[in-house]
């Protein structure tokens, strides 16, 4: 389907106009995008309704981040006519699907290196790479770490849920010490990636972690991340319900939201007396990190380098 035919409403509804009551649920959905619907927010509009009902798992996290990135879109631009989207393989690489800009869906692990060429070819374009764990630091680690290097102005956002979800729920470079995968089914004994940390060691000049369990948090990390001028890479906790959280027994969605406080080293203390919170035996749990901007730093980018705009500008 062709992003005209996505974007535009039905004939029959004028642009701008209020959807009936009565109208048939596709209509209102096609119609969203131009229609004075109620309840819908600024944000709504950046959706491509006429892709839905989407594809992800009841509990998924990465709706959850998605609605965050698009409300801070939303602050920034009033359209998304010079935003692009890159995506690879996964989950979390779909999500580029709901949303109404210039969107690129690439082979796995290489969303960073056609979003480098894209941005190469049109500096003046606010390029955003979303990608998952496996995506993005097991095979496309390699390009993860070149990108930072080369300090290409363009934001990354990783979706980090600690496994491989759309491909059979396998072990990620990110799965924490003891979680059962379709791959470790005794249990994993590596030590996961600290993605924040490697990208940071390898040149990147904003860094930062985020959860799904705190969009406003998010909202305002991502939002950062794209005012700043350089490689911006955001880490962004999330769950997947089904393989990773299903598989070791951890609850549903709601379950894994709440227990990303638990995560959280600037709220664990108080939480960690908690008897909902306690930790049971033989089940992973996750390591205590430190959340919000982690290193922002000012050097020369790629493009002011081979001279395609100035420096500074």
């Amino acid at each position: 389907m062709s992003l005209d035919v996505v974007s535009r409403p039905p004939a029959d509804v004028p642009q701008g106009g209020t959807v009936a009551p009565e109208a048939r649920a596709d209509d209102v959905l096609a119609a969203a995008r131009g229609a004075s619907w109620p309840g819908a927010s600024a944000e709504k509009h950046f959706l491509r309704y006429g892709m839905m009902p989407h594809m992800l798992c009841p509990g998924c996290g990465h709706g959850i981040v998605l609605d965050a990135m698009l409300r801070a879109l939303a602050r920034r631009y009033e359209t998304l006519d010079d935003v692009a989207f890159v995506a690879g393989i996964g989950c979390s690489s779909r999500v580029v699907g709901y949303v109404d800009a210039c969107t690129l869906h690439t082979t796995h692990g290489r969303p960073l290196t056609f979003a480098t060429g894209l941005k190469l070819a049109r500096p003046d374009l606010e390029v955003v790479v979303v990608t998952g764990d496996g995506d993005g630091l097991s095979i496309g680690g390699n390009h993860l770490i070149h990108a930072a290097r080369r300090n290409i102005d363009l934001t990354c956002v990783l979706f980090n849920n600690e496994i491989y979800g759309m491909t059979g729920g396998q072990l990620a470079p990110t799965t924490i010490p003891g979680a059962y995968t379709s791959t470790s089914p005794k249990g994993n004994h590596e030590q996961p990636f600290d993605a924040a940390r490697l990208v940071e060691a390898a040149g990147g000049t904003f860094v930062a972690r985020a959860q799904s369990f705190r969009t406003r948090d998010f909202e305002e990390i991502f939002l950062r991340a794209l005012e700043h001028k350089g490689f911006s890479f955001v880490e962004v906790m999330t769950d997947c319900t089904e393989y990773f959280g299903r598989t070791n027994r951890l609850g549903n969605g709601a379950d894994l939201l709440f227990s990303q406080a638990r995560a959280d080293v600037a709220i664990e203390a108080d939480l960690a007396g908690r008897p909902t919170l306690q930790e049971v035996p033989a089940r992973p749990v996750r390591p205590v990190m430190e959340m919000g901007v982690l290193h922002e730093s000012r050097r020369q980018t790629l493009e002011e380098a081979m001279g395609l705009v100035e420096a500074g500008s």
